[in-house]
């Protein structure tokens, strides 16, 4: 079977690791190891904690050769308001961030997102031009009680619920298993596989098959150099949403240049 031509996005995403200056560092050296080959190949995107974001920006357009995309963790869905510690996608987008993570699977874990809020921030991600990086995926006791198709098909609706199928078309959906996401375990090619054409069948069901043909479906959970390359060699995994391997630039790299390092 011939994989479809979607350019692949391989996302990193820091989490709460990298202060400014250690972000300055790793983007630097990325965008040393990176070149016209591997943009050619593949999207690149990198997501600091927001403290970071400013310096990254400045450090990205100073590297004249770089196709490094900038992105967030997370947002907030009201571009202002009386909301303490929030950001706003107004405020990302100033920052020219292309990408933005909605609904990570610790955001829903640990801070109570529901689909609803997390709907919200696809749009108004979107409402700012941005590409959000939808996140949807089933703990380790969803697995083992057989929910997790009804799990991740509830996740994507309600995610998309309202959007036109041309914006459907353009973003990025990210299955993250959160059983393995941190913990060294990684979902098999096979696993994964299977959940990421769930994804793309129901976004065909949803929004038609254009839409289904052109969203980028992403596996996250410890992805590494050494298990990038069977990943993306499924038919409908299109990229990687990078944890822990993307804090070291060399690690992170060889990821990016999965099948021809």
């Amino acid at each position: 079977m011939t994989k479809p031509a979607r350019k692949p996005l391989i996302s990193g995403n820091w989490k709460m690791q990298h202060n400014h200056f250690e972000a300055i560092q790793t983007v630097q050296k990325l965008a040393f190891l990176l070149g016209n080959d591997d943009y050619d190949a593949v999207d690149v995107s990198v997501h600091p904690p927001f403290t970071d974001l400013r310096s990254v920006q400045i450090t990205l357009a100073d590297q004249k050769a770089t196709d490094i995309n900038l992105g967030a963790q997370n947002c907030h869905w009201e571009d202002k308001g009386a909301f303490t510690g929030e950001v706003s996608p107004a405020f990302l987008a100033k920052l020219d961030c292309t990408y933005v993570i909605a609904g990570h699977s610790e955001r829903r874990e640990l801070f109570g997102e529901t689909d609803e809020t997390v709907h919200k921030k696809v749009q108004a991600i979107l409402r700012h031009e941005m590409t959000p990086i939808l996140c949807v995926g089933e703990t380790l006791d969803e697995r083992e009680a057989g929910t997790t198709d009804a799990k991740v098909v509830g996740q994507v609706e309600q995610g998309l619920a309202g959007l036109k199928a041309e914006q459907v078309g353009a973003l990025v959906i990210a299955y993250e298993p959160i059983w393995a996401i941190g913990t060294g375990r990684t979902a098999t090619p096979d696993d994964a596989q299977a959940v990421c054409g769930l994804i793309r069948s129901t976004v065909g069901r949803r929004s038609g098959a254009e839409a289904a043909a052109g969203v980028r479906v992403q596996y996250g959970g410890s992805v590494k150099p050494d298990n990038i390359t069977d990943l993306m060699a499924q038919p409908d995994i299109d990229g990687a949403l990078v944890g822990g391997a993307s804090l070291d630039a060399e690690e992170f790299a060889r990821i990016v240049q999965f099948g021809r390092g």
